[in-house]
């Protein structure tokens, strides 16, 4: 027996009511035909597909709040982060100024630890030091304020990056690459040569 056969007697039983008219609970029978029927389950299939595309909407809506929520978190992190900045540089200001003749005293060391602790705060939050001195110069990680050259020569105020993105780029003198880099370079240029 095909399954189209199966499905047409399967109509005729729908479609063939009990004598009485009732069915074996004593409700009613609906009689439906075979192109009913086949109606009926194509509503059906589309509805179910209405409703998967619809829960697959919403689970993409909550994925998508929940990745808009932890950006917004992180850009407040780091506007407070970026106004908590100039703490730290003069504290460290400060400390690489510190007179020789008191870098022992109690004070000194307080101030240091101090540094260290806020430091380590900030670090757990995601920022990281932009290394500057000796690299290449990347307008995306530093801000020019002298020289001409291609690699970093000196740095006035150390950038930072949180979580991966810079959050304030370095202010640099750039200069010629460093000369063990340049040397290297040489002998490269003279071994392909």
């Amino acid at each position: 027996m095909t399954e189209q056969e199966r499905e047409q007697q399967g109509a005729e039983a729908v479609a063939t009511p009990q004598e009485n008219g009732t069915g074996p609970e004593g409700e009613e029978t609906v009689v439906v035909t075979a192109e009913e029927l086949s109606q009926l389950r194509g509503q059906a299939a589309d509805y179910e597909d209405r409703w998967k595309r619809s829960a697959a909407e919403f689970q993409n809506y909550k994925r998508r709040t929940e990745q808009e929520r932890a950006e917004l978190l992180r850009g407040a992190n780091g506007s407070l982060i970026l106004d908590l900045l100039p703490v730290l540089d003069d504290l460290e200001r400060a400390l690489a100024n510190v007179p020789a003749d008191q870098a022992e005293s109690k004070w000194v060391e307080g101030a240091r630890l101090v540094e260290r602790k806020f430091r380590a705060i900030m670090e757990r939050q995601g920022l990281m030091p932009i290394e500057s001195v000796g690299q290449p110069f990347d307008p995306a990680l530093h801000e020019a304020v002298g020289g001409t050259g291609t690699h970093v020569a000196q740095e006035y105020q150390r950038g930072y990056k949180l979580n991966g993105r810079t959050l304030r780029a370095a202010m640099v003198v750039v200069g010629e690459a460093p000369a063990a880099t340049a040397g290297q370079g040489d002998q490269k240029d003279e071994l392909q040569a």
